[in-house]
């Protein structure tokens, strides 16, 4: 090979035809109930849970103003397609039989609404990304995997308690813009995706990056990356297709391990 430069993928030469959902609107709706609950359950396998805390959400693909939610009281560890509600924007229940969490319709009904890219949103009360919030910054470009967030996340600063009112749903929704994540300060992460791989994944990766430097900074004075070299790793490590792809092995571990939840 005498290209100085490999892709990062070496025996493909472009992603262009790389399927990232099926077609059809019932196997794309039944595509991401299954990736939803999936989701899910990695959550509560990797100690994202507590209580009746957190959510994730995907938009309907043919009810676009309604988004598919798991219902607040059932655990992330026992979550299955079936237990899954589907909500409107206005936040009526049109099917599904659990409850609905205020603040998961809050926050969510008003992302979905913002930007109609954003298929699927993430957001949990784990204990790196709360924890780092408090500290009411940004992450630094200290990893290559961190580098997935430089310029391309917000700090929603203005924590005023549980999110229950529509206007600061509002309010975190315009922060975010078109950012892949937010970190909502004394709060959690939030995290959005074009696809419910990304943004699960985003939302994993973001915990763990808040981890990393929260680590790094208790040992001593971390050197960040340069600008430059940070986002050009992000547009490998920070791509669309990269959150999905980097989502598939969690899925098929989780679904060979937990089958039940695709009841």
């Amino acid at each position: 090979m005498n290209e100085a430069t490999n892709n990062i993928v070496m025996n493909i030469d472009s992603f262009d035809d790389v399927q990232l959902t099926p077609e059809g609107t019932e196997e794309i709706r039944k595509d991401r109930k299954i990736k939803l609950a999936a989701a899910l359950r990695l959550f509560g396998k990797l100690g994202f849970d507590e209580g009746v805390a957190g959510h994730i959400t995907v938009r309907d693909p043919e009810l676009t103003d309604h988004f598919w939610v798991n219902p607040m009281g059932r655990s992330f560890k026992q979550m299955r397609v079936s237990d899954l509600l589907l909500v409107s924007h206005t936040g009526e229940v049109v099917e599904g039989d659990g409850l609905l969490n205020g603040a998961a319709f809050t926050i969510h009904s008003r992302i979905h609404m913002s930007n109609p890219a954003i298929t699927a949103a993430a957001h949990s009360h784990s204990v790196y990304g709360k924890a780092f919030s408090s500290l009411g910054k940004k992450l630094a470009p200290l990893t290559q995997d961190s580098c997935a967030f430089y310029d391309d996340h917000v700090l929603f600063d203005d924590f005023s308690g549980v999110v229950l009112d529509n206007t600061e749903g509002e309010r975190i929704a315009a922060a975010m813009g078109d950012s892949k994540g937010a970190i909502l300060q004394n709060h959690g992460l939030l995290t959005v995706g074009e696809t419910i791989d990304a943004a699960a994944w985003w939302y994993i990766t973001m915990e763990r990056t808040c981890q990393a430097q929260l680590m790094a900074e208790a040992a001593g004075t971390p050197k960040p990356i340069d600008h430059d070299v940070a986002l050009q790793t992000r547009e490998t490590v920070g791509s669309p297709l990269a959150g999905w792809f980097s989502f598939q092995p969690l899925f098929d571990v989780i679904v060979a391990e937990q089958p039940e939840l695709l009841d």
